[in-house]
């Protein structure tokens, strides 16, 4: 069983904002580093991307996945599992928790469990998960207050 990783910030803007740019998957190639491309291939009656199939390139880490979402009604918490095992993960399920602040900003706090096909020592396993959890977190943050 993987273990979860958690991690928060603190972005300058109302929640609404921050779920917004968290669900235009189709974008995340524009801000998302790692990411090469995003589809929806399966949506809500809502509108909202149910999976979403995912291609990533990081340099040594290479993957194809598809991951279902789920939606707070308010969209506070969108989160995500796998839908099937991919060349490098096992299983992976996750969530974005949003929270206003009483100064307009939000904290987003990111939750993480990956469980790898590879072998990974777990302090090699720890430092990869924070590495990513830092840069999805800035990414995020970096796309909400540019306004795109």
């Amino acid at each position: 069983m993987a273990d979860t990783s958690t991690q928060s910030i603190v972005i300058d803007a109302p929640p609404e904002r921050v779920a917004a740019v968290i669900a235009d998957f189709t974008r995340y190639p524009e801000w998302v580093a790692a990411v090469k491309s995003a589809e929806v291939v399966e949506e809500y009656e809502d509108g909202y991307a149910s999976q979403v199939r995912f291609v990533l390139d990081s340099g040594p880490v290479s993957d194809q996945y598809t991951l279902q979402y789920d939606y707070a009604e308010d969209l506070g918490r969108i989160e995500w599992s796998l839908v099937a095992p991919s060349k490098m993960q096992k299983q992976q399920a996750g969530s974005y928790d949003i929270t206003a602040n009483p100064d307009g900003t939000s904290t987003v706090t990111y939750s993480l469990s990956v469980e790898l096909a590879i072998g990974m020592l777990g302090m090699f396993k720890r430092k990869a998960e924070k590495m990513i959890m830092d840069n999805a977190l800035k990414e995020l943050k970096r796309r909400v207050e540019a306004g795109s």
